[in-house]
């Protein structure tokens, strides 16, 4: 049987999102009543992580226990690949003692070398290009909030990064509208801007974004990797920050996304989390652990 990749949103089809998110809204309710299944037994998943990370470790590490598997964290400085072994040669043994292979990398074309030479699934973690497990915990928080998320606005607010690009993906696939206000400069690549199919606009500003928008969305003006660049994007960003006046823009019912972490003072005002509508926020990193058991099942059993 061929195997599935999760380098891209778009390597599921629609109709296999759909079926990983509606088994990760099943799965929710299971953890919320303390049940847990056995589906993943014997199954192991490799971790491999050239990034330092919270959610993405411990919602997979905890995801695999709680199906009833294990996993393995993988530094470079722990295996092989730290002392210069090949990534095909790593893909190839690690396919013969696990199930699967989540990788968070700064360089998407490590991800499709090794999936290229892996005989089994190999998730993206996050890598420069694009963060897919986000994007289903961020669609299962819209859903968890307003049911079918076609029709929706979305404002993307900030940088167009990794993110935002899968946000673009999400958009094509689910048909919300996602509203994007970005500094000249920081926009997102033009590769991705083509995957929204469309159901995307940009604006001049963070107000036009979020006037009647049913999510409000950002991240980090710098992520990992571009602290050298931190003075240089304040300055851009300026006037970008999420407030609570930003907030009173949008939509009564709007619910407020972030991947986390979050630097108070820079793209979200200080103290934004005590703002009751704001706290979507948290409902949105526990999802990471539901969708992406989901997506795990989906991978490794089918």
């Amino acid at each position: 049987m061929a195997k599935t990749d999760f380098l891209t949103i778009n390597d599921l089809s629609q109709p296999a999102l759909f079926k990983v998110l509606q088994l990760a809204h099943s799965l929710k309710k299971d953890y919320q009543a303390r049940e847990f299944t056995r589906s993943l037994s014997q199954h192991v998943l490799a971790m491999i992580f050239e990034k330092s990370s919270t959610r993405t470790r411990v919602s997979f590490e905890a995801g695999m226990t709680q199906l009833g598997g294990s996993a393995i964290f993988l530094s470079p400085h722990d295996t092989q690949l730290g002392r210069g072994e090949p990534l095909e040669d790593t893909a190839r043994v690690l396919s013969e003692m696990v199930s699967a292979v989540l990788i968070r990398t700064d360089d998407h074309k490590k991800l499709v070398r090794f999936a290229n030479a892996a005989t089994i699934p190999v998730i993206n973690g996050l890598s420069d290009s694009c963060h897919p497990c986000q994007l289903l915990a961020d669609i299962q928080t819209m859903q968890d909030v307003f049911g079918d998320v076609q029709g929706l606005k979305v404002a993307w607010i900030g940088d167009g990064n990794n993110v935002c690009h899968s946000y673009l993906e999400a958009a094509g696939i689910f048909g919300f509208e996602l509203i994007i206000a970005t500094p000249p400069g920081y926009e997102p690549a033009a590769e991705w801007i083509d995957q929204a199919n469309g159901n995307v606009v940009f604006v001049d500003s963070p107000q036009d974004a979020a006037r009647h928008a049913h999510v409000i969305t950002t991240d980090v003006w710098a992520s990992m990797g571009q602290e050298d660049e931190t003075d240089e994007r304040l300055n851009a960003f300026d006037g970008y920050q999420i407030t609570p006046e930003l907030l009173d823009l949008a939509a009564d019912n709007a619910c407020f996304l972030h991947c986390l972490p979050a630097h108070e003072g820079e793209e979200i005002a200080p103290n934004l989390f005590s703002d009751p509508r704001t706290h979507t926020v948290w409902a949105q990193a526990g999802n990471r652990l539901h969708a992406q058991k989901a997506l795990l099942e989906y991978l490794i059993i089918g």
